[in-house]
């Protein structure tokens, strides 16, 4: 096989990249130029292409292995991977967030630069922890208002109950001079959400528990909510990666994750996608493949992975000036090209 440029297999962005894979018992190999995935049937073994030019993220998890080959690919193609568990929870790194990142010394430097500029000053840090807060929210609005599925199971954005939550939680942020106080008030937003979303799905019963074992059963709608919220850091994960930003240098969660920039990210998608259907897939009594599908086709729809890039980029560059944020738009048509 010839050798090739990281850049052949770059054309389509990442922010734009449809497939997030989470495979099981299978080899993920390097063959005639393409990575493959190989499990075992009874009379034979099957092969399914990878297409790794349009993937973000692969999660591997129980009984898989990979190549040294396969990651060459995979890393050329700018393509994270991480090791997780079954249903793919939890990742394995200890307890925090890690991913094998590809290696590339020729990512955007101007990001990292925007995002040293503020992240040492204490005020500064906050404010932008704030706008990733608000910003949520507004995705949160942007979804609920426009799904007719998420309509039909009962979720209403204008409901009093939710909009009584969201006044309490714009005051609360808007006062708040720590990132303690934004995560305490994040925490009872969730909480508020977590009720609505288990009456609209008769779940009265619910109870939000983070850890599953074989012993103990934490109920299908905590499992799906385990399950989509390492997918949403998997695309957490990979805008940071593009743009350039270690994942240590979160703006609220950094305290206690040293990858705690990925959960600021994914909690940006994480209530108005991941929080509604775990609720409503555990009602229909649904597989966790099912679940995943269904998961994965509502960020798609919703563009999420592009949400999360442009709140990222906005909050980055809120204080270049304009002739800098021309001159990095225009460096990266060049790159596109």
């Amino acid at each position: 096989m010839e050798d090739f440029s990281p850049s052949d297999l770059k054309a389509i962005l990442h922010s734009k990249r449809a497939n997030l894979f989470y495979l099981e018992y299978c080899r993920v190999m390097q063959k005639d130029g393409r990575v493959l995935y190989l499990t075992e049937a009874t009379k034979e073994n099957l092969y399914f292409n990878i297409p790794i030019a349009n993937t973000t993220v692969i999660l591997l998890g129980n009984g898989t292995s990979i190549t040294q080959a396969a990651m060459r690919m995979l890393a050329q193609a700018g393509v994270l991977v991480g090791f997780c568990g079954g249903g793919a929870t939890p990742l394995y790194m200890g307890c925090e967030i890690e991913w094998m990142t590809p290696q590339n010394e020729y990512r955007p430097t101007e990001y990292l630069q925007g995002w040293m500029g503020f992240w040492f000053d204490d005020e500064k840090r906050l404010d932008a922890a704030k706008q990733f807060q608000q910003a949520r929210i507004a995705f949160l609005k942007q979804v609920w208002q426009k799904d007719r599925d998420l309509k039909s199971e009962g979720f209403n954005f204008d409901d009093k109950a939710i909009q009584t939550a969201l006044d309490t939680f714009f005051t609360r942020t808007d006062k708040a001079n720590s990132s303690q106080e934004l995560l305490l008030t994040e925490a009872q937003l969730t909480k508020v959400l977590y009720k609505y979303a288990a009456n609209a799905t008769d779940s009265e019963d619910f109870k939000r528990q983070h850890k599953s074992s074989k012993k103990v059963d934490i109920g299908k709608a905590n499992d799906f909510l385990n399950h989509g919220n390492y997918l949403a850091y998997g695309l957490g994960a990979c805008t940071l990666w593009v743009l350039g930003i270690p994942h240590s240098f979160a703006v609220l969660h950094g305290k206690t994750r040293k990858g705690g920039c990925v959960f600021d990210v994914a909690d940006l998608i994480k209530d108005a996608l991941v929080l509604p259907w775990a609720f409503i897939c555990a009602k229909e009594n649904a597989t966790e493949q099912e679940f995943r599908q269904q998961i994965l086709q509502a960020f798609t729809d919703h563009k999420a992975l592009d949400y999360m890039f442009d709140q990222v980029k906005q909050v980055t560059l809120q204080e270049f000036s304009e002739e800098q944020i021309a001159a990095i738009e225009n460096d990266q048509q060049g790159d596109a090209l």
